[in-house]
């Protein structure tokens, strides 16, 4: 089959690759309809994430058909339409019972190499470098799902795949970001970065009860999505000082809540930009927190600070005074995915939103290297590419 692989750092590649096999009796093979670049694939294409391998095949949103099952998944049958989770996760350990699916206890099998580094290993990820569990992504024509009666949803027939694509990880990704602010009726909320993640972030606020939503971007296309898409007040930081700007839209309290889905690769227009982009490219640090902490120093006292960007090991220069003197709660974690799958599945039929609209370019696999490349630059307005197996 062919797949999108890592080459080097800075360099993707689709290649003739084997195809996966049932390997546990839990497992399915999926044969992939869509599959999506998504912005912490970035971070794997620039370096930032330790342990990726040549040959590792990328991506972890995809769904497509049911064509082969172990004897155990029996909840599902062969032609299914299914959108497949990014965690991997057992459904039977105490993190599973308790819903903390991305938190998984027996789905890496490298839990020894993310102890090193984390304290604790997460869940499995998909096409997420060996620190995950080193497993193949879905950016290919086929990808092997082990736990596969837990992780894959069955997806309506009337439902086209632009729809419920993005179950796999960025809706359900947003929608967490939102609900860790405990949003009340009324409530002002602030998102760094409009990029999908933070779209998706931005419209669930808006579902979940906050009254105003402001979005925080140096992109005019992304911050126009956000306007015309969800209605969110933006700001350009490199036009309007960010601090300043959101004192004045909320009468000098500042947000009631703020949602970083930016990450480790933030940019600013700030001087602790320099900082820590000359740090990261030394490898002293391994992520860029800018958003973060304007996120922190930004939200208002007594307020939430919701972290859904992407880090991978450690900041420097982090404002935990602002934390602990100013009744800061922060909440944080890659997203429990099966969680949320049913429910947003449902608001997805109800009409309450449609993710389709994050979508600016399709292409097929083959086209994956370019797919990279615009997104990564913001090339043609490029907000999120779907590949074509």
């Amino acid at each position: 089959m062919r797949a999108t692989t890592f080459v080097a750092p800075n360099h993707v590649a689709v290649k003739d690759v084997p195809d996966p096999q049932i390997l546990n009796s839990r497992d399915a093979i999926i044969r992939i309809t869509s599959t999506a670049i998504c912005g912490s694939d970035l971070h794997l294409l620039d370096g930032y994430v330790p342990s990726m391998m040549p040959g590792d095949i990328l991506g972890h949103e995809f769904m497509g058909e049911v064509v082969e099952l172990g004897p155990e998944v029996t909840n599902l049958a062969v032609g299914d339409r299914v959108v497949v989770p990014f965690p991997i996760a057992c459904g039977r350990c105490w993190s599973c019972r308790q819903g903390l699916y991305s938190v998984c206890e027996n789905s890496n099998p490298n839990a020894w190499m993310a102890e090193k580094l984390w304290g604790y290993s997460p869940a499995g990820i998909f096409g997420y470098s060996h620190l995950t569990g080193g497993f193949a992504g879905g950016q290919a024509e086929y990808a092997r799902v082990p736990y596969a009666d837990v992780g894959p949803i069955k997806v309506p027939d009337e439902l086209p795949d632009e729809k419920v694509l993005f179950l796999s990880d960025i809706l359900p990704t947003g929608y967490m970001g939102a609900e860790m602010c405990d949003i009340k009726l009324g409530d002002i909320v602030a998102v760094w970065g409009a990029g999908p993640v933070g779209q998706f972030a931005i419209a669930s606020a808006f579902l979940l009860g906050a009254e105003r939503v402001i979005a925080i971007d140096r992109f005019p296309y992304r911050l126009e999505m956000a306007r015309t898409q969800s209605g969110a007040e933006t700001i350009n930081y490199e036009e309007q000082d960010v601090s300043e700007t959101l004192k004045e839209m909320t009468g000098g309290r500042g947000p009631d809540a703020c949602i970083d889905a930016v990450g480790m690769e933030a940019h600013s227009a700030h001087i602790d930009y320099a900082y820590d982009r000359a740090k990261q490219a030394l490898r002293l640090e391994t992520d860029r927190p800018n958003a973060l902490r304007e996120a922190i120093t930004n939200c208002r006292s007594g307020g939430v600070v919701s972290v859904i960007g992407a880090y991978g090991g450690f900041v420097d220069k982090f404002p935990m005074g602002a934390v602990m003197n100013r009744s800061l709660t922060i909440r944080s974690g890659q997203c429990h995915v099966q969680r949320y799958m049913r429910p947003l599945l449902e608001r997805i039929r109800n009409g309450d939103i449609d993710p389709s609209f994050v979508i600016t370019h399709r292409i097929p696999l083959s086209d994956a290297p370019r797919g990279y490349e615009m997104f990564k630059k913001k090339q043609d307005g490029c907000e999120k590419v779907v590949l074509k197996p």
